[in-house]
């Protein structure tokens, strides 16, 4: 045994192969790379102000671990650094973007919600990899150089609103041909908007500048909202442009139009005169030779300005309340392909392809509240309500008997479909950021509506998941809002969401409360993935009350199972802010009206709350794709 001992002690080692060295190769990059850049990162806080909110950021820690980020606001993928999402941290500076210039992976940037000075980071333009840039609300300042975005041929979307930037848009924008959204709204741009004409571009905002001058035939599709605030914009969407608003371009053209038409009149006259003379050598009476051909024309003009037969009673015909849609009557919709998309509390719902795309068509039977005039006032006026989180009403149909209510068509579904639908790897569930994102954009929609309509005792009314819709970018949209005071008194307190808020059980009312109380059930739903059983019942069940469910787990201490397993490790990374938003949705579910939280209160809340990881479908997508993940700001 000894000698064995011995002999194993004296053994020599064997010499490190080839193989084995390349095995600890890729270590020892990523930590020269982790190393690099820290200082990096480090670099850029030194230039920063009021940078409590950064203090994970600790050099003895790489910022990167494989997917998890150690440090606060970074983004991670495979070890390198793909993003910085420095949202709402109490920032404040002039930003030095120099040192990131060395993150070759850097793929988005977002400043927002900070209070950083200074002028546009020109260096921005040499992270040429950059998908987005996000420096909204802050306090950027300057004109921006017109080539800053000359060398970005891979942005997909900049956001700069609330700034003071001023001077012209950079005309390097339009060279930009993956772009997708563009937001400057709230700034002090000057002069006309540039041609942006490529296909990509889906989600424009202008607005609140001092621009002027026709805007691009490019954009004339676009939401007039999204050039509001521009007292000199003119053209579609916007109406006609004066002749002193046209750019001297625009004036030019209208001037060679104008000398071009005179020339060929001039020419056409002349020719007659020629074709006449020629005619009459003698001096013969043009006019008797006349006579009959122009007694055939004022025949003929008489007939085609006869009044065109009337359509109809107001009664009788489809009416819109919005001058930025496709017009089509009646008989086109009667006429296209329907397909039936449910039946909900108040009627059915079908989606209709017009001339101008899908929409969808309600039908109404229990809405006699309000007499004939009294309903079209109310109808224009639901149309008047403008809100990137309302789902438009387009126009109406009026009979006594039944009612049309026509609307956009939303393809990604409603709210409702997503939590309880069935999901798997390739469509699954909605993740945490999704979902904070979603609350966000209903309670600032409903905040909206009170401001809207203040003399409706629940401005919304029938506030429920399945009375939300989702667009392409998960943003929310409120349907069926605003229904009270035409809907008849009997079926809304059988079916409407605010009827069946404790309040109405208990004492029979509703009040400006009542759709708190049914945001309060939305939050809960979306936090818990259960669904609510009031929905389906005629009064407020306290048996079936989500809240109920809620507040009994937490007495038995089972907090942690409240959360959706859907959630993910969103349920530890950020427990924080679930307890927040679970603490939110009981306060606006409290049985006592007068302890419930107010709306605008609980918008401020909400607002405060924000998430900061990568979401599960991003990180897919990233291995996927060499483009790169665009972590859009929430």
């Amino acid at each position: 045994m000894r000698t064995g001992v011995r002999v194993a002690g004296l053994m020599r080692a064997p010499a490190p192969t080839i193989s084995a060295a390349f095995l600890f190769l890729p270590l020892c990059i990523m930590v020269v790379l982790s190393a690099s850049d820290a200082e990096t990162l480090l670099q850029f806080k030194r230039s920063l102000t009021s940078t409590t909110s950064l203090r994970s950021w600790d050099p003895s820690v790489p910022p990167c671990d494989n997917r998890k980020a150690n440090w606060a606001g970074v983004l991670c993928m495979n070890g390198y650094i793909k993003g910085l999402r420095l949202e709402n941290m109490g920032l404040k500076g002039e930003v030095d973007v120099n040192p990131l210039v060395s993150l070759t992976h850097l793929r988005t940037l977002s400043f927002m919600n900070n209070t950083l000075v200074g002028p546009w980071p020109s260096v921005i333009s040499k992270l040429g990899n950059l998908r987005s840039v996000y420096l909204s609300y802050n306090h950027f300042s300057g004109e921006i150089p017109d080539d800053a975005f000359t060398s970005m041929k891979f942005l997909k979307k900049v956001f700069l609103t609330n700034n003071e930037f001023k001077g012209q848009i950079p005309l390097s924008l339009a060279s930009v041909s993956t772009l997708m959204e563009l937001r400057l709204d709230g700034n002090k741009f000057r002069g006309q908007v540039p041609h942006l004409e490529m296909d990509t571009l889906k989600k424009l905002n202008v607005s609140n500048n001092e621009l002027r001058g026709p805007i691009p035939r490019s954009l004339s599709h676009m939401d007039p909202t999204c050039f509001s605030g521009n007292s000199d914009l003119c053209g579609d969407p916007l109406p006609a442009c004066e002749i002193s608003q046209l750019s001297p371009s625009g004036l030019l053209k209208i001037a060679v139009i104008l000398i071009v038409l005179g020339v060929t009149l001039a020419v056409t006259a002349a020719i007659f005169i020629i074709l006449v003379l020629r005619k009459h050598p003698a001096g013969g009476s043009i006019e008797e030779e006349n006579k009959p051909a122009e007694s055939a024309y004022r025949s003929t003009q008489s007939s085609s300005v006869a009044p065109a037969p009337k359509r109809g009673a107001e009664n009788g015909k489809l009416l819109f309340v919005r001058n930025d849609r496709e017009r089509f009557d009646l008989q086109d919709l009667l006429r296209a392909s329907a397909e039936v998309l449910g039946s909900g509390s108040f009627g059915s719902s079908y989606k209709a392809t017009v001339l101008c795309g899908a929409v969808v068509v309600k039908r109404y039977k229990h809405m006699n509240n309000a007499g004939r005039e009294e309903f079209h006032e109310y109808m224009r006026r639901l149309g008047r309500l403008t809100h990137p989180n309302l789902l438009p009403l387009v126009a109406y149909y009026y009979r006594k008997e039944e009612k049309l209510l026509v609307f956009d068509f939303v393809d990604n579904g409603s709210l409702a479909s997503h939590l309880h639908g069935n999901h798997n790897l390739e469509e699954p569930g909605l993740d945490w950021g999704a979902r904070l994102k979603i609350i966000k954009g209903i309670a600032r929609g409903l905040c909206y509506l009170y401001t809207s309509l203040p003399n409706i005792a629940a401005p919304h009314g029938h506030l429920k998941s399945s009375n939300v819709l989702l667009d392409e970018s998960f943003e929310p949209l409120l349907t069926d809002y605003g229904l009270i005071p035409v809907a008849n008194l009997e079926h809304s307190q059988t079916l409407m969401m605010a009827y069946k808020s404790p309040e109405h059980a208990q004492l029979g009312r509703i009040t400006k409360k009542s759709d708190v109380w049914s945001l309060g059930i939305v939050i809960l739903e979306m936090l818990t993935g259960r669904f609510p059983e009031n929905y389906l019942t005629r009064n407020h069940d306290i048996k079936a009350d989500l809240a109920s469910w809620v507040n009994n787990m937490i007495k038995e201490k089972k907090t942690a199972q409240v959360f959706d397993a859907e959630l993910g490790r969103a349920r530890e990374s950020n427990k924080g802010e679930l307890l927040k938003m679970l603490k939110i949705g009981l306060s606006c579910c409290e049985d006592d009206v007068d302890r419930r939280s107010d709306l605008n209160e609980i918008v401020k809340q909400i607002e405060e709350l924000k998430e900061e990881e990568l979401k599960e479908e991003e990180l897919k997508e990233e291995e996927l794709s060499d483009d790169g993940v665009d972590f859009s700001p929430r």
